[in-house]
């Protein structure tokens, strides 16, 4: 599935079953909540700490489509276009670290 199709289908889900949009200033609380959902699954996962009980349900998948899901959502909102913010953002990057990261001792 593309990125504008994503768009689209949660702008029907959302029609369709959310009755509308939470505001704009709500998703983004929503956001950096599922954010650090998905932050506590990796630290776990990854990192150092171990799993409470209450974790060991939690799947990292699930927990980036949550914040996939409501990062959509404020795109519908605002009118952005991931589709196409991702290409222009895709292009910068590739023009501003075209050697930069090739050259960094510290990932070799």
């Amino acid at each position: 599935m593309d990125i504008s199709k994503a768009q689209e289908q949660v702008d029907q889900w959302i029609k369709t079953y959310g009755v509308r949009y939470f505001s704009e200033l709500t998703n983004m609380a929503i956001l950096t909540e599922e954010v650090g959902e998905l932050a506590r699954v990796i630290a776990r996962k990854y990192g150092d700490q171990s799993f409470k009980k209450s974790d060991l349900s939690k799947d990292l998948a699930d927990e980036m489509a949550d914040v996939l899901w409501v990062l959509i959502c404020l795109a519908n909102q605002t009118g952005v276009n991931l589709e196409e913010a991702f290409a222009k953002n895709l292009e910068k990057k590739t023009r501003r670290d075209a050697n930069r990261h090739l050259n960094n001792e510290k990932l070799k």
